[in-house]
């Protein structure tokens, strides 16, 4: 009972829940042992530095079929390197794959499923906090492209592949700054605010989290689990190079990357991760979605986010559970 409230008190207080000091104190009152990969395909976006790369290490340590999806091909194969050298594994395979682009994303997952290889667990890690307002060649806000546009289209077109598989799963990863942002269904993108970095990230976040209940909810009969998680407060160069005063400020209380995965790779072998689908997850346990009421959708709401990322990836109604090679994407 003192384990409960020590947690949850941590939660709520934030910063010793998100930080260094609240993942050394779960470790000692949460389970933190081996978990069921061994033989199994992971794919983890956004593989070639920080959380993801940490998780593909993991991941691969513990006997699974690792598949490093990257932007840049040259950070990728240091990172592969790195990740073999350290896991001992070689069972790891280097994708090459702008998130952001819809038209990357669609010519990645095409190459893919006609390879037909098995893939029982996708980590959607890839993300961006842009330092400017920018868009994509596509007409996209470029954080809103990254964390969840691109991701929402590969979700979509490897649902095949995850079909394909026992007890699969999709693992989103969002951000405890989504606490602080509801979603703005009206202005999508956030043209029309003036721009800032956190906000239009936190925006994104919370975006990531109604869509993963959404998809819980929509492939429950396909057996596919659908889940987002807090990785807490980690260093990583994104962060350094985003919120540099942050890095400053907390410089010790962050976890290193490792430990920022922590929860992403539990939740790719972990047998609650299977049965509890379209919950948002921090160090091992299912946490509140929202901390404040003004931060809560409806589920009226969350069926219309689905359908308007639908849209704007070029998919018709319904699409995103049975998605088609012949549909194009749309740039407005």
């Amino acid at each position: 009972m003192w384990k409960r409230i020590l947690d949850e008190a941590m939660d709520w207080a934030v910063l010793p829940g998100f930080s260094s000091l609240g993942y050394r104190v779960r470790g000692q009152i949460q389970p933190h042992g081996p978990i069921a990969v061994a033989g199994r395909s992971v794919m983890v976006t956004g593989a070639s530095s920080g959380i993801g790369e940490a998780a593909c290490t993991a991941l691969a340590r513990q006997g699974a079929a690792v598949h490093m999806v990257v932007r840049n091909r040259d950070r990728g194969l240091q990172a592969l390197e790195r990740i073999a050298t350290a896991s001992g594994s070689e069972a790891i395979e280097l994708h090459i794959c702008d998130i952001s682009s819809l038209a990357s994303v669609r010519e990645f997952a095409s190459g893919f499923n006609a390879s037909c290889a098995p893939l029982h667990v996708l980590i959607n890690n890839a993300g961006v906090l842009a330092a400017t307002r920018t868009h994509t060649d596509e007409g996209f806000e470029l954080t809103f492209a990254t964390n969840v546009l691109g991701p929402f289209l590969l979700t979509a077109l490897l649902l095949r592949a995850l079909r394909r598989s026992a007890s699969s799963r999709v693992i989103n990863v969002s951000s405890g700054g989504m606490y602080t942002a509801s979603i703005d269904l009206d202005d999508l993108q956030l043209e029309r605010r003036d721009f800032s970095g956190a906000r239009f990230y936190a925006h994104t976040k919370r975006a990531e989290v109604i869509l993963s209940e959404e998809w819980a909810r929509r492939l429950a009969a396909d057996g596919i689990a659908v889940h987002s998680t807090h990785p807490g407060w980690v260093e990583t160069a994104g962060v350094s190079a985003a919120l540099p005063g942050f890095n400053r400020v907390m410089g010790p209380l962050l976890r290193d990357p490792a430990a920022g995965a922590d929860t992403i790779v539990w939740l790719a072998g972990a047998s609650e991760a299977a049965q509890n689908s379209g919950e948002f997850w921090h160090d091992r346990r299912v946490r509140s979605k929202h901390r404040v009421p003004w931060t809560r959708e409806t589920p009226e709401e969350r069926v219309r986010l689905f359908a308007m990322c639908e849209n704007l990836c070029g998919l018709p109604p319904g699409g995103a559970t049975n998605p088609t090679a012949s549909t194009d994407t749309k740039g407005e």
